[in-house]
């Protein structure tokens, strides 16, 4: 299907000082390139480089051996606030980043980020694949630095064959099996580029949920006897879940493989940076050297993340870092390798891996990385902390990590000195954050791009209106069956003016007539639904899994204009309210574009 519409759319450091090195030649044409692969839920025991016999990753493996590879390095313990940390080098709670849906995973505008600073540098900027840090401008990937974006800005997606997502704010069906199709155009983008410095940011979609990956890969895992390998608590494990997920890592791997084979091929290899880390621990109990927690924990093993740094150029294949790290330091690590001055004046909590990279880390002080997880229980936000050899876990035991990796002995009474400084670390963090991380009370802008998508997750369903899904991400509202029934999205228009309204909808040939207000503060205008479109919900048919949970099946809306209605600048509800419905619903609602006229 063809559309002229836009689409649908933790770590934490003390603060350090860098100054930026001087670019070879003081020229943008003579900076290195840059790519950095992010994977989706792959914990640190997910590749083979970590003594995982359970799969076979040979080519992110070898970004390690044939460079650096960090031993303790950190994330956060869920998605959109390690993107954030990377992106911007600052803790994410500064960020305005919360959680991740319904707004909360939102970087805020007045931020600077990575590709902000190389572009201003003269390099070509492109990211392909999950974004997770805004749908609408100002938080888009295309007003974030980044001239050229394919994939979706949402936290999940709901099928990754043949899927609807967007490049550069146009909805687009991708071809096959999307982190396929995301390396094809990350490819595309390189050749393009090859003649300029480039910064190429790939963050895959996988082994995030829904668990699908093609035969290919599965086929090696699909009895479990390639499952040697298992999880400390192996009851806890889910072997459907588990075999999928070494299997789209193998597929992580093979996409990796083409880009390094693209650089070889393009004879950049030597001047082009490559990094590899994750977001956050596995999605699943699976091996992960014993490590305790998966993702969403902020234990060992829900944020410490595997990362890798090849540049043939600068670092010695075989480089093994020991010392504490974080996707925090990233932005001023490659700031310093390249040369690329920072442009952000706002306080940096990250500091430059550089001296650690190339062997001249004989003064590095010690410091302590703090992992936040904030908003979801009601006795607050939850911290622990790690220095270089102890965890302070969010219930105050202590734990020898260099002993005791997988935190089965609690040494705080021990070490009551170390408890102390550790606590007197977090508390100062917290301090220092308290107002940045309450509920979210920002609106969605409208205006502020030639169209505005308002998708169902930003949307607040009223009366008898329910998602698809109970996670939000890639759900939509259906059973909009009572007059009076309504959705809302707490909007902030910012440039007043005539819009059209456009939903993404679903409506069987029985539901067709009804009629709804759409309405901002004073502004109102009645439509009514002219048109069946029944599309089947799909997914399942390639979920290697026996059920989603939380998680909704897709389908393919299809847009409809409802005619035009004048919004004055300013605040308030955007509201779709049900006013006559003879048939069983008003219609089903994914994604609703407000597009100026």
């Amino acid at each position: 299907m063809k559309s002229i519409l836009p689409v649908l759319l933790c770590l934490l450091v003390l603060p350090s000082s860098l100054s930026a090195a001087e670019p070879r030649g003081g020229e943008a044409s003579r900076f290195p390139n840059v790519v950095i692969f992010l994977a989706d839920d792959q914990g640190w025991g997910d590749l083979s480089i970590h003594g995982n016999t359970n799969l076979s990753t040979p080519h992110i493996d070898s970004l390690g051996k044939d460079g650096a590879r960090f031993e303790h390095f950190y994330v956060c313990s869920v998605c959109a606030p390690t993107r954030a940390e990377f992106l911007t080098g600052r803790y994410f709670p500064r960020t305005g980043v919360r959680g991740v849906s319904t707004g909360q995973e939102r970087l805020n505008a007045d931020e600077v980020t990575i590709a902000d600073t190389f572009k201003k540098a003269g390099y070509a900027t492109g990211a392909f694949g999950k974004w997770h840090n805004g749908s609408q401008h100002p938080y888009h990937p295309n007003a974030r630095g980044f001239d050229e974006y394919f994939g979706f800005t949402s936290g999940h997606w709901g099928n990754y064959f043949d899927a609807f997502i967007e490049h550069n704010g146009t909805m687009t069906r991708s071809k096959g099996y999307l982190p396929d199709d995301l390396t094809d155009h990350a490819i595309k983008f390189i050749r393009k580029n090859k003649d300029r410095p480039f910064l190429c940011y790939v963050p895959y979609n996988i082994p995030h949920s829904p668990m699908q990956v093609p035969e290919k890969y599965w086929k090696k895992f699909a009895d479990g006897s390639a499952v040697k390998m298992r999880h400390r608590d192996p009851e806890k494990e889910d072997p459907p879940h588990l075999r999928a997920a070494l299997a789209m890592c193998e597929n992580i791997d093979a996409n990796v493989g083409r880009v390094l084979e693209t650089l070889d091929d393009l004879q950049l290899a030597d001047d082009t940076i490559v990094i590899y880390f994750s977001d956050n621990g596995p999605n699943g109990w699976r091996w992960n050297a014993g490590m305790k927690g998966k993702k969403g924990s902020i234990d060992e093993g829900g944020v410490r993340s595997p990362c890798l740094v090849r540049w043939p150029a600068k670092i010695k294949p075989g480089t093994k870092v020991r010392q504490i790290a974080g996707a925090i330091d990233l932005l001023p690590t490659l700031s310093d390798l390249t040369g690329v001055p920072m442009i952000s004046t706002k306080r940096l909590d990250g500091r430059s891996l550089k001296p650690l990279l190339q062997g001249e880390a004989a003064d590095w002080k010690n410091r302590f990385l703090i992992s936040f997880r904030g908003g979801r229980k009601k006795s607050g936000p939850t911290v622990s902390v790690r220095n270089q050899r102890y965890r302070l876990d969010a219930a105050g035991k202590l734990y020898d990590i260099k002993s005791d990796p997988g935190q089965e002995k609690d040494v705080a009474a021990d070490h009551p000195e170390v408890v102390q400084r550790m606590k007197t670390a977090a508390g100062k963090f917290i301090a220092e954050v308290k107002d940045q991380i309450g509920p979210d009370d920002r609106p969605f802008p409208v205006g502020h791009s030639a169209s505005t998508p308002l998708p169902a997750r930003d949307g607040v369903a009223h009366g008898s209106v329910q998602r698809s899904g109970r996670a939000p991400n890639c759900s939509y509202f259906l059973n909009w069956s009572k007059p009076g029934d309504k959705i809302t999205w707490d909007v902030e228009v910012a440039e007043a003016g005539d819009y059209e309204v456009v939903i993404f909808h679903a409506c069987p040939p029985a539901d067709v007539g009804a009629t709804f207000e759409v309405s901002h503060n004073d502004a109102r205008m009645t439509a009514k639904v002219t048109g069946a479109h029944d599309p089947p919900a799909y997914g399942m048919e390639k979920d290697r899994t026996p059920n989603r949970g939380s998680e909704s099946y897709v389908k393919d809306f299809k847009p409809m204009s409802f005619g035009t209605i004048t919004l004055k600048k300013g605040r308030g509800p955007l509201t779709l309210r049900a006013v006559e419905v003879p048939g069983k619903q008003v219609m089903e609602v994914r994604l609703l574009f407000l597009n100026r006229k």
